[in-house]
């Protein structure tokens, strides 16, 4: 297993998290990362990444919350040469870690197809009888 560091932070480097966000298939080409990036770390309720030992950020997870009792996991994303070794585990530990420390206990997460037994081993379960849904107007 390779090596790397989990760590809270607040603000990162705008390359590495566009890097994240392009190998998972969710960066737009119409986004603008200096306006973006900067705010999605600054204002998200915990914001981790995963780095190597020289620096580099190969993995990235947030939680939004409403810091008393719900939140969401969202952006659980590893480099796809770095996958299958554990580091998102430790990333959504680690939030979940940060989430409990603030009393936080109701945290969901929508989980992308065929992502189910990973977060099962985590400790989330389906929602049976909920459907998540996004405002398409």
């Amino acid at each position: 297993m390779i090596k790397v560091k989990i760590e809270t932070i607040k603000t990162a480097d705008l390359d590495a998290v566009v890097a994240l966000y392009r190998d998972a298939g969710w960066w737009e080409d119409d986004y603008v990362a200096e306006d973006f990036i900067p705010a999605v770390v600054a204002n998200s309720c915990c914001f981790v990444g995963a780095f190597l030992p020289d620096g580099a950020m190969v993995g990235m997870g947030r939680a939004l919350a409403d810091g008393i009792s719900d939140a969401y996991i969202q952006d659980i994303a590893v480099l796809n040469a770095y996958r299958k070794q554990g580091i998102g585990s430790m990333i959504i530990r680690h939030i979940i870690a940060c989430l409990r420390e603030q009393d936080i206990d109701w945290i969901g997460l929508i989980g992308e197809p065929g992502t189910g037994s990973f977060y099962n081993k985590l400790g989330f379960k389906e929602l049976k009888n909920f459907i998540p849904m996004k405002l398409e107007i």
